[in-house]
C-alpha cells in the first residue's frame, strides 16, 4: 500500500528523532528502532542525506561483526528558538539542528506584571535571537506558565501574571515570526530538556517538581507527557492545603517566594531578592527550626506523588535547589515517617543539574521533535 506524501514526512521525522537521540546509528540500528525493513530505512536515510539533513560518516565498530557508516544530524540543517517563562523571569535559547547551545537569553520581570507586557518581551528574545543569523530558522517552542491548549496555543489560568487568560501565544507568534510554533506548560517542556538533557535520559517514568513563581509537577508516564483531558494535569499548586497560612491553596505555601518568606520570617509581599537561588544558599547555611516545617510539607507532597505514580525519580527544578542537598534528602526522610510503607520503595528525589535555562531548552527541544522536513 502507498503510503500518504504526509505520512511519508511524519516517519522521516521519526527517522530524525532516533537518529539525533543516538538510538538510530547506523541504517540497521534505524530500522530496528522505526521497526521497518532495512530496505526502507535505507531509502529514507537516503532521502534525509539528500536533503541536507543527515551526513552519513566515518565507521561505527561494534563488539561484533563489520563496522558500520555512521548515521549523523547536520547542525547546520537549520535552527530553533525555545522560550520559557514564570512570573519572574523568561529565558530563551537557540539550538541547532542536532540540539548544540548557540546563543542564550534571560530577563527578569517586573513585580506586577502583565500578560501584554510578558508577550512584547518574549518577542523581543526571539528577535534579538534571531537577527543576523544565517541558515534555515525552522520553528519557535515556547513553555507557558498555566493551562496551556497545546491545540489552539491558548493558555491562561496562571495567578501569578495580570491579566493572564485566554492568550493566544501560538497565533501572536507564528504571525509575527512566520515559522511553526509549539507551545506547553512551562514544567512539561522542563520534562523534555531532563530527557534530552539531564538526568532522565532512558527513563520513562518521571516527575519535574517545579517550586518556582507558583508550584506544579510535569508528568512524564510511559515515556509520554501526561496532558490531562483540559490539559490541567500537574497543576499542584491548586491543592487545597492546612498549612501554616490555615485553610489554602499549596502554592500559597510552597512555591519559591512563599518557601523565601518562611524561613527568612519577611511579612507577605515582601519584595524578593534578585537572586532567589543565592538567598536560598546563604539561608541553607544557617536554617533555623522553621525548615523542618517546610521540609515536612515537601515530605507529604514527594510522598504522596510516589506513592500516586510510582516512578524512577522526581526531579527538583527552580531557587530550591539552592537549599543543598541536606535539605532535599531530609525531605525523603520526612516523607518515609509520614508515609512508612514509602520505606521499601523509597523516593528518588534529585536536584536537577539543569539550571534557569532547562525550560528553554526544553521547549526548543520540544518544537524540535514536532518539526517535520519537507523532502
Amino acid at each position: 500500500m502507498r503510503i500518504k506524501p504526509e505520512d511519508q514526512r511524519q516517519l522521516a521525522a521519526r527517522c530524525i528523532i532516533s537518529i539525533r537521540n543516538g538510538v538510530g546509528e547506523s541504517r540497521r540500528e534505524l530500522s530496528e528502532a522505526m521497526e521497518m525493513s532495512p530496505s526502507t530505512a535505507g531509502l529514507y536515510a537516503d532521502q534525509l542525506i539528500a536533503a541536507g539533513y543527515v551526513i552519513e560518516t566515518g565507521l561505527k565498530h561494534g563488539v561484533m561483526g563489520r563496522p558500520k557508516r555512521r548515521l549523523e544530524v547536520r547542525p547546520e540543517a537549520g535552527w530553533f528558538v525555545g522560550v520559557e517563562w514564570n512570573g519572574n523571569m523568561a529565558n530563551a535559547v537557540r539550538l541547532d539542528f542536532a540540539g548544540g547551545r548557540l546563543d542564550l537569553e534571560s530577563r527578569s520581570f517586573k513585580e506586577g506584571v502583565n500578560a501584554m507586557e510578558v508577550m512584547e518581551v518574549i518577542e523581543e528574545m526571539i528577535a534579538s535571537l534571531i537577527k543576523g543569523k544565517s541558515g534555515r530558522f525552522l520553528g519557535i517552542g515556547l513553555g507557558a506558565p498555566g493551562v496551556v491548549n497545546i491545540e489552539s496555543g491558548t493558555v491562561g489560568d496562571f495567578g501569578f501574571i495580570a491579566d493572564w487568560n485566554e492568550v493566544p501565544v501560538k497565533a501572536r507568534m507564528e504571525a509575527r515570526f512566520g515559522v511553526p510554533v509549539t507551545v506547553a506548560n512551562n514544567l512539561r517542556v522542563i520534562a523534555v530538556a531532563e530527557r534530552w538533557f539531564g538526568g532522565a535520559k532512558g527513563m520513562e517514568n518521571f516527575i519535574i517538581l517545579g517550586p518556582r513563581s507558583g508550584l506544579g509537577v510535569g508528568l512524564v508516564i510511559g515515556g509520554k507527557l501526561l496532558d490531562g483531558v483540559n490539559h490541567a494535569a500537574g497543576e499542584l499548586g491548586n491543592w487545597g492545603w492546612n498549612g501554616p497560612l490555615g485553610g489554602s491553596e499549596l502554592h500559597l505555601a510552597l512555591s519559591a517566594p512563599a518557601v523565601w518568606r518562611r524561613l527568612t520570617h519577611a511579612a507577605p509581599g515582601t519584595p524578593l531578592p534578585e537572586d532567589l537561588r543565592w538567598e536560598m544558599a546563604n539561608i541553607a547555611a544557617k536554617l533555623d527550626d522553621c525548615w523542618k516545617e517546610v521540609a515536612q510539607d515537601f515530605g507529604q507532597v514527594v510522598g504522596c506523588l510516589h506513592l500516586l505514580l510510582d516512578t524512577e525519580a522526581i526531579f527538583v527544578h527552580g531557587p530550591l535547589c539552592g537549599l543543598g542537598r541536606g535539605f532535599w534528602e531530609a525531605v525523603v526522610d520526612l516523607s518515609i515517617v509520614l508515609m512508612p510503607r514509602l520505606a521499601a520503595r523509597r523516593p528518588s528525589l534529585v536536584c536537577s543539574t539543569l539550571t534557569d535555562e532547562a525550560g528553554a531548552l526544553g521547549a526548543a527541544s520540544l518544537v524540535m521533535e514536532h518539526w517535520v522536513p519537507i523532502l
